[in-house]
């Protein structure tokens, strides 16, 4: 199998985010129910927490794959945005053993494997962890949620080590789309354009980030119908290749 190194990578077609399920069920790290399930779910029969979705399968695949070639099993990782996120799920059953994640969803710890997983909650643009404290940071369709880029890159170089990686997926198409007005999850909501992805490429430079490999912006299929508007998802990798030389006071600008 070819895996080309990626800071940009797009979502071509709902196919492709099929073959990424079907390769998640393979090697036994797909976390969504059933449809029996789902619907015990729904009428509380059972109380089981709804982990994944079928339309984030390519993402959550690139972002366990990518961590799996580039970290060892013993690397502290944090999910941001982890209520109901597969990544965590993944990494434990590859035997991933240093893993945390973080959300403001007070149902947090009744996650998969909250005995071996440390769920911590709160906002993951101000946390409790120490400095310098994981290897690698995931956040899958979560950023683009009440976005302040400024505020979040200066927590994520605050809790990256050296070397690190900030690994994300975020809504997206190449042209921009309006979504002035519209809110999800109590939080305005941003489709990332590519300037607005170049715009993030370049800012977070300031940070101590750097891109990490090849850049794809072209998308072909809109895979995604919600809220009104037609996009697909963005696949990102940013790495922390020195500590930020700029003043701490002056980070915060929004």
């Amino acid at each position: 199998e070819v895996w080309t190194i990626m800071t940009i990578k797009i979502l071509k077609s709902q196919a492709e985010n099929n073959q990424a399920r079907t390769e998640m069920r393979r090697q036994g790290i797909d976390c969504t129910i059933s449809l029996l399930q789902r619907i015990l779910r729904k009428s509380g029969v059972i109380k089981k927490i709804n982990v994944g979705e079928g339309c984030k399968s390519w993402d959550v695949f690139e972002t366990v794959q990518f961590i799996k070639k580039n970290l060892p099993m013993n690397a502290p990782i944090l999910d941001i945005g982890a209520y109901a996120s597969e990544v965590l799920y993944a990494l434990y059953r590859l035997n991933y053993t240093d893993l945390t994640g973080i959300d403001l969803n007070p149902k947090l710890n009744q996650m998969p494997y909250s005995d071996k997983i440390r769920y911590v909650v709160g906002n993951f643009i101000q946390t409790p962890f120490k400095a310098a404290s994981f290897s690698a940071i995931t956040a899958i369709s979560v950023i683009e949620h009440g976005f302040k880029s400024r505020r979040l890159l200066t927590e994520l170089s605050r809790i990256l080590k050296v070397g690190g990686y900030f690994i994300a997926s975020v809504d997206y198409w190449p042209e921009k789309i309006d979504t002035n007005g519209i809110e999800a999850f109590g939080m305005d909501w941003r489709i990332f354009s590519q300037e607005e992805l170049c715009s993030f490429i370049d800012e977070a430079k300031e940070f101590g980030f750097m891109p990490f490999g090849a850049i794809d912006f072209q998308a072909s299929e809109q895979t995604i119908k919600w809220q009104g508007r037609k996009y697909t998802f963005a696949w990102i990798v940013i790495q922390k290749t020195y500590e930020s030389i700029m003043d701490p006071k002056n980070w915060i600008k929004e």
